[in-house]
């Protein structure tokens, strides 16, 4: 009797496979029934959007769509910039196949190319804020096709430009302004050395000043001095800033920035300068990373970048800021804005793999849950939502945060720069962590297709891992956040005076208090998820204050105790951090309506309980309870389930297009079909 069952299971097993051929013969073709698989648009997986995209997308770039798809187009009909083309559709990325050599002259090349067409007209001249928030549409749009490109172009813009305007006066402005903006000159920023990097107080290398030739003398004492990982030195640079600490009458007046040329207008080394490069890195190959030495090299003193202090002709030093601590902070002012960009770049990035990964995911199969039934969309299982959908939510959050952030950067007053330091420190941090774990998760996700650099995973993720620790490693950033809230949080308290600024204020009013009753509706409600985040913040912040003030009074001192308390002062960063993200998704979300609004709603509850479910401090200082921490642990999958049919309508609404996505992200059979090899059709088979 089992054995007539087998052989009947088998003869109905054949009898559906062939029904299910059947149905693929096109009317009046002869019986040759097609077994493979065909690829179907992520649309037919998808349904028609809930809500309208092109609204989603200007809430999400915030400003500039036009530049944007400007540039995307120019890119797109370049075949500086088109890597491969399959049937009518092209792909842009770098090929990181090339020789160094090859990608950074690539590099170059581009650079060149969108001189030619206009694309950084008055990025120097024009400091109006409308200007400045279209420079940084440019710099996204480039960093989504070339990290090394953006950084490349804003080593050159951002920090040498950069600098020159924060903190030269006139006579630079007049000066250099245009002929860096022309690309006559090509300037990089020595500031980083062999023995400091987030350290810039201890940098080595020395300036004095001559007054019989009114001349700066700029040396590199020792090895450790010399400027290490200097981007565009190793090649193309012709001039830089150099961070030096400057010595007048023996006497040591802190870091301070010179305008140094290093290669002549043939692209020698100027006298005094010697220049290494910094070798092949696991990323980034296409910008020329190198280390400078000077051998006492003479600068005319007027190059000096002297809007914070500057020094007579006969060598008198004078400064309209006396304390050397708020000095030194002005010069740091540059890396501010660096930190925002990374900001902007390490969420566009997690946005190119979740596009890829998400559209695969809505066309690729796999396995069946019965036998002799179709293969499951990877997006249907409930395991491949949870390991995407809370990092797309996350992604949208830290969107909207990045945005707020360049608007607060461009607007800022000097009694802003601390709010943006620690605002845009604590971000950097964050979102490049996340750029890390969500290219890995999409380039799992993505399976073998996600190690080919065709479909830009792997490579993103290689690019972009520099990010944790240039401008700042991220755990010494996020206790800086700390450390500043806790300053802060000490002067308050010894005043008497009540926590402002940072939204710090709910530090003023009484402890939220958590129901026990937590329900489906309790969970998704932003005050309710505000106020946790609130507790969480609030907790991690007194007890670190009890802690150093419990090291302290062994002996030891502040600096000693924070640095015993590291572990509480990065979750005090990642607690802030994360409140102030909340708040601003909260804004942004005010924004919409009707379908948009409520899609926008589960995006923040994904994103906000995910992080609380992934985090042991909620439940290891008390937040939560165990019922109520299984209770959001129980949530989650239910949000990404809810989220599931507006997936494909969400990266849409990204603005990225076609070109810049991986092969994946398309019609992934054709792309690996025979005629599509390069050279296959040509190549005999034996």
């Amino acid at each position: 009797m089992a054995e007539r069952r087998i052989v009947g299971d088998r003869a109905g097993w054949r009898i559906r496979v062939l029904t299910k051929h059947l149905r693929h013969l096109i009317p009046g073709t002869s019986l040759e029934a097609s077994i493979c698989l065909a690829y179907e648009p992520p649309e037919v997986n998808s349904g028609d959007a809930a809500f309208d995209k092109s609204a989603m997308r200007a809430l999400l770039d915030g400003h500039d769509l036009e530049t944007r798809d400007w540039l995307f187009n120019l890119m797109a009909k370049s075949d500086l910039f088109v890597s491969r083309k399959v049937g009518d559709k092209v792909f842009a990325s770098p090929d990181f196949n090339e020789p160094m050599d090859e990608m950074r002259d690539k590099t170059l090349e581009r650079i060149f190319f969108l001189l030619r067409n206009g694309v950084f007209k008055d990025f120097l001249k024009d400091n109006s804020i409308e200007n400045s928030l279209k420079q940084m549409a440019v710099w996204e749009v480039l960093g989504i096709f070339d990290h090394a490109l953006s950084v490349k172009l804003g080593v050159h813009f951002i920090l040498w430009g950069g600098s020159i305007v924060s903190l030269g006066t006139q006579r630079h402005h007049d000066k250099w302004l245009r002929i860096t903006e022309e690309l006559k000159v090509f300037g990089c920023f020595a500031m980083t050395e062999l023995g400091h990097g987030s350290n810039v107080r201890g940098i080595e290398t020395v300036t004095t000043y001559d007054p019989s030739t009114q001349e700066f003398i700029i040396d590199t004492p020792c090895e450790s001095a010399q400027k290490y990982w200097i981007g565009g030195a190793a090649k193309h640079a012709t001039h830089t800033i150099v961070f030096s600490q400057l010595l007048i009458d023996g006497k040591n007046e802190g870091v301070h920035a010179f305008i140094c040329q290093i290669r002549d207008a043939n692209g020698r080394w100027c006298r005094g300068i010697r220049i290494a490069d910094c070798g092949h890195k696991t990323g980034l190959n296409g910008v020329d990373n190198g280390r400078i030495w000077f051998d006492k090299v003479r600068i005319p003193r007027e190059n000096l970048l002297n809007a914070v202090a500057d020094v007579t002709p006969d060598g008198q030093y004078v400064s309209s800021i006396k304390n050397p601590d708020q000095r030194f902070g002005v010069f740091m002012a540059p890396l501010s804005s660096g930190r925002v960009t990374i900001a902007m770049h390490a969420t566009n990035q997690a946005k190119v793999g979740l596009a890829t990964a998400l559209r695969y995911a809505l066309t690729r199969r796999a396995f069946s849950v019965s036998t002799y039934e179709p293969e499951m969309l990877l997006l249907d299982y409930p395991s491949h939502q949870h390991r995407l959908l809370p990092l797309l939510a996350k992604t949208y959050a830290m969107n909207f945060a990045a945005l707020d952030l360049k608007k607060l950067h461009l607007k800022k007053n000097p009694e802003d720069s601390k709010v943006v330091h620690v605002i845009s420190s604590g971000f950097k941090a964050m979102f490049s962590w996340h750029s890390q774990r969500t290219l890995q998760e999409c380039r799992e996700a993505c399976g073998g297709q996600g190690l080919k650099t065709e479909n830009r995973i792997g490579n993103l993720k290689a690019e972009y891992d520099v990010q944790s620790t240039f401008e700042g490693d991220n755990n010494v950033l996020m206790q800086q956040v700390s450390k500043a809230l806790l300053g802060d949080y000490f002067a308050a308290r010894s005043k008497g005076k009540l926590m402002k600024g940072m939204g710090l204020e709910h530090l003023n009013g009484p402890r939220p208090v958590m129901s026990k009753e937590l329900d489906s509706n309790v969970l998704r409600d932003s005050r309710f998820q505000l106020a946790l985040l609130q507790l969480r913040e609030r907790g991690l912040l007194e007890l670190l204050d009890a802690e150093v003030k419990k090291i302290i009074s062994t002996g030891l001192s502040t600096s000693e105790a924070l640095m015993s308390s590291y572990k509480l002062a990065e979750n005090l960063g990642k607690a802030f951090t994360e409140r102030i993200m909340l708040e601003i998704f909260q804004r942004a979300e005010e924004q919409a309506t009707g379908s948009m609004k409520k899609v926008l709603g589960l995006l923040r509850t994904l994103s906000v309980l995910s992080g609380v479910d992934e985090e042991p401090v909620f439940l290891r200082y008390g937040f939560l309870s165990p019922e109520q921490s299984q209770l959001i642990h129980r949530e989650v999958p239910a949000v990404c389930a809810e989220l599931r049919p507006h997936t494909l309508h969400l990266v849409d609404s990204f603005g990225i297009p076609q070109p810049f996505l991986g092969l994946i992200a398309y019609d992934w059979v054709e792309s690996n079909a025979w005629d599509n090899v390069s050279g296959g059709s040509s190549q005999s088979i034996v």
